[in-house]
């Protein structure tokens, strides 16, 4: 049997809606890019507000600047996470810091953050890993307390709550992503969620190269000039992408509860087999983005874990037709990382261990039940 690691959920009405754009005079950040943001803003609630991007990695960008960090800030993050994190860190100017992960969930660990804190921290830059939303409650009380502000990296997080909190609530705002293995895709594409309208309107400017004006609003009725007060970006999101997105926005919570069904059906069977994975916490209601293994369990204590058993384990269940991925492994090992900053193993230990050990499996929509069973006995074969 062959069980890809991914299958997209576009469907034929996701490509008449793109179709109908398609026939349209205007094709770039237009109606549909607006629309689209009223429709992602509102699933959250009351009082958001939303900017749609080219890419989260975009959206975190402008984000951070939008917030006032520039070169000589330091912004606190976790070294688990997609690089994409700390680079927008970089691109900024500023300086990532890491703290360590937790080593039950591979969230990082708010209990770090606090010693973490210097004269020149701006931010803090939490990742929601794998869906599951870190204590924002708690890590709030830290940053008023030391008055530095929090944006969220929400790319696995589009259906996630803690404690009635939705993502971008409580902090400055949070950053989604619409690559092909999110809940909603458009190919590329991510957005900026906020109830700061002030910060809203900083995103706006700098995703259009710092143009005061929109193509849209330019050509849309009498022609208007526009000024450029601030270098921006080319970050905007098209009608194309939009269109797509809004088509398939009605169908996230059908497609999170069947990944929840095939998490619980994971969780369960893996279990009884003695195979680690991260911990869901209480008062979490989990997105679910990704489904991890740890081969083998990392510890609490003691030295790193070697990838030899987990690469060993990760090329069979490719063999057997199963395709996964490594989320991941950490970004401070990474070779331009480690040559800028002197990073070195050893630094993040928690994250060095799940990093050593983690594997991605199958999880969308579109898998069977059958497909199901066949990963999990293929995995507590080969575990």
């Amino acid at each position: 049997m062959r069980v890809e690691f991914f299958k997209h959920n576009i469907d034929r009405s996701d490509i008449k809606r793109v179709e109908k754009v398609l026939s349209t005079l205007f094709l770039s950040t237009g109606e549909d890019v607006a629309a689209f943001e009223n429709e992602f803003a509102g699933k959250f609630g009351s009082g958001f507000h939303a900017r749609a991007l080219s890419s989260c990695t975009a959206a975190l960008h402008l984000a951070l600047l939008a917030t006032g960090v520039k070169e000589g800030d330091e912004v606190i993050t976790t070294p688990l996470s997609y690089v994409a994190t700390a680079h927008a860190i970089e691109y900024t100017g500023a300086k990532p810091v890491f703290v360590d992960t937790d080593p039950e969930t591979g969230n990082m660990d708010i209990s770090r953050v606090e010693k973490a804190i210097t004269k020149q921290t701006r931010l803090i830059l939490p990742v929601h890993l794998y869906g599951q939303m870190v204590d924002v409650k708690k890590l709030m009380s830290i940053a008023r307390q030391h008055k530095v502000s929090v944006i969220e990296d929400a790319a696995h997080a589009l259906e996630a709550e803690r404690d009635g909190v939705v993502p971008g609530e409580l902090s400055q705002g949070a950053c989604f992503s619409f690559y092909p293995t999110k809940s909603i895709t458009a190919g590329e594409g991510g957005a900026f969620i906020s109830k700061n309208a002030k910060l809203m309107d900083g995103v706006s400017l700098l995703r259009h190269h710092g143009s005061s004006k929109s193509a849209a609003s330019r050509y849309g009725k009498v022609y208007q000039h526009y000024d450029v007060p601030v270098l921006g970006w080319k970050y905007n999101m098209t009608n194309i992408q939009a269109a797509l997105l809004r088509s398939q926005l009605p169908r996230v919570e059908k497609q999170w509860k069947r990944r929840n069904e095939i998490a619980e059906r994971y969780a369960e069977a893996f279990i009884k087999a003695g195979i680690a994975f991260p911990k869901t916490e209480a008062g979490v209601q989990h997105a679910h983005h990704l489904f991890t293994i740890w081969v083998p369990p990392p510890t609490k204590t003691g030295g790193g874990v070697n990838p030899k058993k987990r690469d060993t384990v990760l090329y069979e269940l490719q063999r057997n037709g199963i395709g996964v991925g490594v989320h991941y492994r950490p970004i401070h090992l990474m070779s331009y990382y480690r040559k800028k900053y002197g990073y070195q193993l050893g630094d993040f230990p928690n994250a060095e261990r799940i990093g050593a050990a983690t594997i991605s499996l199958p999880l969308y929509p579109k898998l069977t039940d059958r497909e199901v069973k066949y990963v999990i006995d293929r995995v507590k074969e080969m575990v």
